[in-house]
C-alpha cells in the first residue's frame, strides 16, 4: 500500500457501530484559484469538527465507523500528500497530511451537501496554502441538529416580494394581483423571522417597481446569508395547484421551469435600461467557484424548504421537489431560492392565497425552513 493511500484503522468490534454513521468515500481534487478540495462522503449527515496542526488537517466525525476497505481517491496537484483513518471510540478521525501549512478554513469554503443521485452526504472543504499561524490549536465544530433555535449570530435574510408598481405579476380570475399577495406574505415573514432572531430586510415594503438587478444587489449590499424571492404562479391549466421551489441554473430543469423563468425575467422588459450592464457585471462578479458553491448551498436550502412545506400539508405542484431555471433575480453570490407559493390561476388557490390564515401557514413553513437551514456549512 502506497504512502498516498495508506489507511490506518484501529477497529473496534463491528457490533459497536450498529446504527451509526458510516464512511463511504474520501477524495481530493483541484478547484479554480489553485484550491485543494477534500470531500468526505458519509451515509448519514455528519457532525464534525476541524483541527489543525503544522502541515496537517484533521476532520473528526462523531458517531462514525471507519471503513477499512476504503482507499482515498487522490488527485494530483493538491496539497494533500496522504490520508489516514484513525478510530477513537465512537469518533473517526480523517487525517490529511499536507505539503504546506494552511490557515483555518473559512466558513464560506465549507459545504455540507445532501444526498444527490449516486452521492450520499458530502462534507466539502476547500483550502489553499497559508501561513499556518495560530492553527496548531485552532478547532472549529459544527453539529447536524435536526432543528435550530435562535441562531448564535443574527444571520441575514433578504426577502424579495416579487413584482410591484407597474408590474402586477400574474392576476387571478378574481382579480387578485401577485404583487399584492407576495408583499403581504413578505411582511408577515419578516416579522416572524425577526422574532426568531434573524436580521431581515425587504427588497420592497410597498407597491414599488424594482428592476431584477436592484433586487439581486440588495442581497449583496446587505451581506445576506440567504435570499428568498416570493412569487405566485399561473398556469394555462386552471386545474393546476401547488407550490414549487426553484434555484438558479443556466439550464432549466424542464420546459415549465424555462417558461416560468422567461415570464419572471420579462419584468425587466418594462424598463430595459441598464439590464445588459447588470448581466455583464454579474458575469464579472461571479467566479465559477462562487457559482458552484452558491448553487450547492441554494439547493440545500430549497430541498429543506420543500420538506417544510410538505410537512405543513401545503399542496405541492406535481413534479420534482426542486426545479432549476435561469432566474435573473437569483444571479448573485448569495445562496437563495425562488418560492412560488401557489397558483393564482386556480380559483380555489386564489382564495387561499388571499386569506390571512393560509398566508400565515406559508410563513410558518418558510420560517421552519430557514431555522433548519445549515448556515454554518
Amino acid at each position: 500500500m502506497s504512502g498516498l493511500t495508506a489507511v490506518i484503522v484501529a477497529l473496534l468490534p463491528r457490533m459497536a457501530f450498529a446504527g451509526r454513521n458510516a464512511l463511504r468515500d474520501v477524495r481530493t481534487g483541484v478547484q479554480p484559484g489553485n484550491k485543494t478540495r477534500l470531500v468526505i462522503e458519509t451515509s448519514e449527515r455528519p457532525s464534525y469538527s476541524l483541527s489543525y496542526a503544522p502541515n496537517q488537517l484533521t476532520v473528526t466525525l462523531s458517531n462514525t465507523a471507519a471503513n477499512s476497505s476504503l482507499a482515498p481517491a487522490m488527485a494530483s496537484g493538491t496539497l494533500v500528500t496522504a490520508i489516514t483513518q484513525v478510530q477513537s471510540g465512537d469518533k473517526l478521525q480523517i487525517i490529511a497530511n499536507l505539503s504546506k501549512p494552511i490557515d483555518a478554513i473559512p466558513r464560506d469554503n465549507i459545504l455540507l451537501l445532501n444526498p444527490n443521485g449516486d452521492n450520499d452526504y458530502r462534507l466539502v472543504l476547500d483550502f489553499t496554502a497559508g501561513s499556518g499561524v495560530g492553527t496548531a490549536t485552532a478547532t472549529t465544530t459544527t453539529t447536524a441538529k435536526a432543528a435550530k433555535t435562535t441562531p448564535a449570530r443574527k444571520y441575514v435574510v433578504v426577502i424579495d416580494a416579487g413584482h410591484g408598481g407597474k408590474d402586477p405579476g400574474c392576476i387571478g380570475k378574481g382579480g387578485t394581483q401577485e404583487k399584492t399577495v407576495v408583499l403581504s406574505v413578505a411582511k408577515k415573514l419578516k416579522t416572524k423571522l425577526d422574532a426568531a432572531g434573524f436580521q431581515t430586510y425587504l427588497t420592497r415594503s410597498n407597491d414599488t417597481y424594482l428592476k431584477l438587478a436592484h433586487r439581486a444587489s440588495i442581497g449583496e449590499q446587505k451581506h445576506a446569508d440567504l435570499f428568498l424571492s416570493l412569487h405566485a404562479n399561473a398556469n394555462p391549466s386552471r386545474a393546476m395547484k401547488g407550490f414549487s421551489i426553484y434555484t438558479l441554473s443556466e439550464k432549466a430543469s424542464d420546459e415549465e421551469a424555462a417558461k416560468l423563468a422567461d415570464a419572471e425575467n420579462a419584468a425587466d422588459k418594462i424598463d430595459v435600461s441598464g439590464f445588459e450592464q447588470f448581466d455583464k457585471d454579474i458575469r464579472i462578479a461571479l467566479s465559477s467557484l462562487q457559482q458552484h458553491a452558491v448553487a450547492e448551498m441554494s439547493v440545500e436550502y430549497a430541498n429543506g424548504a420543500a420538506s417544510a412545506f410538505k410537512r405543513a400539508n401545503i399542496r405541492q405542484q406535481p413534479g420534482p421537489d426542486v426545479r432549476h431555471a435561469p432566474f435573473a433575480v437569483l444571479r448573485s453570490t448569495v445562496p437563495g431560492a425562488l418560492l412560488e407559493l401557489g397558483h393564482l390561476s386556480n380559483a380555489d388557490e386564489e382564495k387561499l392565497l388571499k386569506s390571512a390564515a393560509h398566508q400565515n401557514k406559508l410563513v410558518d413553513a418558510i420560517v421552519k425552513s430557514v431555522r433548519t437551514y445549515n448556515f454554518d456549512v
